[in-house]
């Protein structure tokens, strides 16, 4: 099994590692900030949970439409560019006096750029490591942005009590212009993975290969629908808990830290196959909790422990990337993460309409359930724990199967 050292001994992969532990970490405080700013203005649980993950809800227009440029462009210039457009939006997103329409349409066009920066950064990560060093590398990515929420739910608290929340929005841009630094000076140029010009109908081309083969269908789902309903239940940690939600924050990415260390580097093969359903459930069971107001520290226990369940994504994208035919990789990733955000952007909204019309803390349980539901549906629609015994159209061969939910 490789180690982490052999993994951070891979050619480029510690600044790949740095760019995105940095964008994190300015993601993170920017979106605690503005989630902070937009509350305080409107009083509104929806368009507080809104602020902060309703710019996913562009990942499905950049999916259809853009997600072919995933493969298309050099990887180093695209990831440059993308965090520089990051920064000087989150710089406009800090301006005194903009309308709470103005926000969100800013927020339209991150989620825009955003749906091909997840297929360009995760394209580049297969590039950069070896097959079998595939699940460590993501397992440490997870485990580092575990570790930047911690600091950036912390730090951005403090930023936002010390400076003000368009002060915490100053500060996330100034990371989102660090990373771009780093991108440019550290990574290699790499010609793109494809030739030809990004287009609407080679976006459509590649996605319709995608989706027609069922297990996939059934993996993307099983990525998409369970997590974007638990996110819906963090959304409103600030509606729930005022005064605490940096903590709840921070106790979730504790919790996501801890399963994706375990899961990337001790597990084997076999329950590696087992458990993305038992992780799945483990996501959404401790959530009803807090509709029952317990007291912080158990508040705090609940989230963190239902967040070791962020750790079965980990194990469905290493049966996602088997299954990828050559050429698709970029597009493939970039497909799985924009769904992944929109869903994200769905269940904040969904969310936050139930504690409009109840309580955040109701809405959390109502949100856990469904995820509990939708992860046993997929599991028995799957009809079999085991991959299929050889790739799928095209699909490079596992190096063990696992779990199709």
């Amino acid at each position: 099994m490789p180690t982490y050292r052999e993994l951070l001994r891979t050619p480029e992969f510690a600044p790949f590692f740095l760019v995105s532990s940095v964008q994190v970490a300015a993601a993170t405080v920017s979106g605690l900030a503005l989630a902070t700013l937009v509350y305080a203005t409107t009083a509104s649980p929806l368009l507080s949970a809104l602020s902060m993950f309703g710019a996913s809800f562009a990942q499905v227009i950049g999916a259809s439409l853009l997600m072919s440029a995933a493969d298309r462009l050099a990887p180093r210039a695209a990831t440059t560019a993308i965090a520089l457009a990051f920064a000087a939006s989150t710089a406009l997103l800090a301006v005194p006096g903009l309308p709470v329409g103005a926000v969100f349409a800013v927020l339209l066009c991150q989620g825009l750029v955003a749906s091909v920066g997840g297929g360009v950064r995760y394209g580049l990560l297969d590039e950069i490591l070896p097959r079998d060093r595939y699940v460590l590398g993501r397992s440490v990515l997870n485990m580092s942005a575990g570790s930047m929420q911690i600091c950036g739910f912390a730090g951005g608290g403090v930023l936002v009590a010390a400076l003000s929340p368009r002060g915490a929005l100053l500060a996330g841009a100034a990371l989102h212009l660090a990373a771009a630094a780093v991108a440019r000076l550290r990574l290699a140029r790499r010609p793109p993975r494809v030739s030809g010009r990004p287009s609407i109908a080679e976006t459509w081309r590649v996605n319709t290969r995608l989706w027609a083969s069922s297990s996939r269908r059934r993996l993307y789902l099983g990525l998409w629908v369970p997590n974007g309903l638990i996110v819906g239940c963090e959304s409103l940690f600030v509606s729930y808990a005022p005064d605490h939600a940096g903590l709840l924050f921070a106790a979730a990415a504790v919790g996501m830290l801890a399963g994706d260390t375990v899961t990337g580097r001790f597990l084997g093969a076999g329950w590696r196959r087992r458990l993305p359903v038992p992780l799945l459930l483990l996501l959404a069971a401790p959530y009803p909790v807090l509709a029952l107001r317990p007291p912080l520290p158990l508040a705090v226990a609940a989230v963190s422990l239902a967040s070791v369940g962020y750790a079965a994504s980990l194990l469905q994208q290493e049966r996602l990337v088997a299954l990828v035919p050559e050429g698709m990789t970029g597009q493939a990733l970039g497909l799985h993460s924009s769904g992944m955000l929109t869903f994200q952007g769905i269940g904040a909204a969904l969310a936050g309409t139930v504690a409009q019309r109840t309580s955040p803390g109701t809405a959390m349980a109502v949100m856990a359930l469904a995820s509990i539901a939708v992860t046993l549906v997929l599991a028995a629609g799957s009809g079999r724990i085991r991959g299929p015994r050889r790739p799928v159209e095209g699909g490079r061969p596992a190096p063990q199967r696992v779990s199709e939910v």
